[in-house]
Protein backbone atom coordinates (compact mmCIF):
# COMPACT_ATOMS: atom_id res chain seq x y z
CA UNK A 1 0.00 0.00 0.00
CA UNK A 2 1.14 3.44 -0.66
CA UNK A 3 1.99 5.62 2.31
CA UNK A 4 0.04 8.65 2.09
CA UNK A 5 2.52 12.49 1.65
CA UNK A 6 3.50 13.97 4.31
CA UNK A 7 2.30 17.88 3.99
CA UNK A 8 5.61 20.45 4.52
CA UNK A 9 4.57 24.18 5.11
CA UNK A 10 6.36 27.50 5.00
CA UNK A 11 3.75 30.02 5.25
CA UNK A 12 4.12 33.92 5.23
CA UNK A 13 6.80 34.88 4.05
CA UNK A 14 7.22 38.42 4.07
CA UNK A 15 8.38 40.76 1.12
CA UNK A 16 8.37 44.73 0.29
CA UNK A 17 8.44 44.48 -3.49
CA UNK A 18 7.72 46.31 -6.39
CA UNK A 19 5.54 43.93 -8.65
CA UNK A 20 2.94 44.61 -11.09
CA UNK A 21 1.23 46.21 -14.26
CA UNK A 22 0.52 49.63 -13.58
CA UNK A 23 2.82 52.05 -13.57
CA UNK A 24 2.74 53.87 -9.97
CA UNK A 25 3.48 49.49 -9.09
CA UNK A 26 6.80 49.78 -10.52
CA UNK A 27 7.58 52.97 -8.06
CA UNK A 28 6.02 52.02 -4.92
CA UNK A 29 6.57 48.85 -2.87
CA UNK A 30 3.83 47.02 -1.94
CA UNK A 31 3.97 44.10 0.35
CA UNK A 32 3.58 40.36 -1.00
CA UNK A 33 3.31 37.59 1.06
CA UNK A 34 4.29 33.88 -0.45
CA UNK A 35 3.11 30.57 0.95
CA UNK A 36 4.97 27.15 -0.20
CA UNK A 37 2.97 23.65 0.53
CA UNK A 38 4.62 20.55 -0.12
CA UNK A 39 3.31 17.05 0.04
CA UNK A 40 6.18 14.72 0.47
CA UNK A 41 7.23 11.45 2.34
CA UNK A 42 9.13 12.77 5.49
CA UNK A 43 9.60 9.15 6.71
CA UNK A 44 13.26 9.33 6.62
CA UNK A 45 13.80 12.58 8.62
CA UNK A 46 11.26 11.35 10.88
CA UNK A 47 13.91 8.93 11.94
CA UNK A 48 17.29 10.52 11.28
CA UNK A 49 16.75 14.04 12.75
CA UNK A 50 19.22 15.04 9.75
CA UNK A 51 18.06 18.09 7.36
CA UNK A 52 20.16 16.58 4.70
CA UNK A 53 16.84 14.00 4.82
CA UNK A 54 14.11 16.65 3.92
CA UNK A 55 13.44 19.71 2.05
CA UNK A 56 15.63 22.16 3.66
CA UNK A 57 12.79 25.09 3.99
CA UNK A 58 15.88 27.65 4.83
CA UNK A 59 16.50 26.88 0.75
CA UNK A 60 12.97 27.40 0.09
CA UNK A 61 12.86 30.99 1.51
CA UNK A 62 15.98 31.63 0.07
CA UNK A 63 14.95 31.14 -3.55
CA UNK A 64 11.87 32.65 -3.03
CA UNK A 65 13.57 36.01 -1.56
CA UNK A 66 15.52 35.44 -4.44
CA UNK A 67 12.78 36.10 -7.04
CA UNK A 68 10.84 38.17 -5.21
CA UNK A 69 13.70 40.66 -4.95
CA UNK A 70 14.82 39.91 -8.71
CA UNK A 71 13.62 41.47 -11.87
CA UNK A 72 10.29 43.16 -12.00
CA UNK A 73 6.88 41.18 -13.01
CA UNK A 74 3.64 42.28 -14.13
CA UNK A 75 1.62 39.75 -12.78
CA UNK A 76 0.83 37.84 -9.41
CA UNK A 77 0.83 34.39 -12.12
CA UNK A 78 4.18 35.17 -13.74
CA UNK A 79 5.85 35.90 -10.22
CA UNK A 80 4.42 32.71 -8.38
CA UNK A 81 5.44 30.57 -11.67
CA UNK A 82 8.89 32.09 -11.54
CA UNK A 83 9.22 30.87 -7.75
CA UNK A 84 7.49 27.64 -9.16
CA UNK A 85 10.20 27.01 -11.55
CA UNK A 86 12.91 28.02 -9.36
CA UNK A 87 11.89 25.40 -6.81
CA UNK A 88 11.52 22.55 -8.87
CA UNK A 89 15.04 23.04 -10.87
CA UNK A 90 16.75 22.88 -6.79
CA UNK A 91 14.29 20.38 -5.79
CA UNK A 92 13.76 18.16 -8.49
CA UNK A 93 12.50 15.00 -6.57
CA UNK A 94 9.54 17.18 -5.04
CA UNK A 95 6.92 16.46 -7.22
CA UNK A 96 4.35 17.91 -5.74
CA UNK A 97 4.06 21.38 -4.00
CA UNK A 98 2.64 24.88 -4.11
CA UNK A 99 3.24 28.30 -3.93
CA UNK A 100 0.78 31.35 -3.38
CA UNK A 101 1.69 34.69 -3.73
CA UNK A 102 -0.92 36.86 -2.26
CA UNK A 103 -0.53 41.15 -2.99
CA UNK A 104 -1.70 43.91 -0.28
CA UNK A 105 -4.23 46.10 -1.37
CA UNK A 106 -4.39 45.41 -5.14
CA UNK A 107 -5.87 48.60 -7.16
CA UNK A 108 -8.92 47.70 -7.83
CA UNK A 109 -11.76 49.84 -7.84
CA UNK A 110 -12.98 49.40 -4.44
CA UNK A 111 -11.56 47.34 -1.15
CA UNK A 112 -9.67 44.19 -1.32
CA UNK A 113 -7.41 43.54 1.22
CA UNK A 114 -5.60 41.04 -1.25
CA UNK A 115 -5.49 39.58 -4.47
CA UNK A 116 -3.56 35.95 -4.33
CA UNK A 117 -2.69 33.38 -6.79
CA UNK A 118 -1.71 29.84 -6.41
CA UNK A 119 0.31 27.72 -8.41
CA UNK A 120 0.48 23.69 -8.16
CA UNK A 121 3.33 21.84 -9.38
CA UNK A 122 2.57 18.35 -10.22
CA UNK A 123 5.95 16.35 -11.25
CA UNK A 124 8.12 17.24 -14.13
Amino acid sequence: MKKDMDILELEGMEFWARHGCLPHEKESENLFVVDFRAETDMTAAAESDRIEDTVDYGRIYDITARVMNGGHAGLLEHLAGKIVKAISAEFPDLQEFSVRVSKRRPPVNGVAAWSRVTLVHTGK
